[in-house]
């Protein structure tokens, strides 16, 4: 069997982002969707600035923060320092 074109391979990618697109902007999309679009994202080296006021930066606003220490203490109990 012979390799795609670049021309096949570039329609194929326009078709998966397509369809993510779809589902996202529905509201039809599953965990299981969005979680492939994000793996999708990931594979294709898109990254995003969360600039004030844009949907990166709101969804980092409501994003709980995370303590390192804290989930240290609690996974392993307290240690004493040296």
């Amino acid at each position: 069997m012979a390799k795609a074109s670049e021309e096949q391979f570039n329609e194929l990618h326009g078709l998966v982002t397509n369809e993510f697109l779809k589902r996202v902007k529905s509201g039809e999309a599953s965990t299981q969707d969005l979680k492939a679009a994000c793996d999708w994202l990931k594979t294709n080296d898109i990254s995003g600035i969360a600039y004030e006021g844009t949907a990166l930066d709101q969804l980092a606003k409501v994003m709980p923060k995370v303590n390192p220490e804290l989930i240290q203490r609690r996974l392993y109990g307290t240690r004493e320092r040296s």
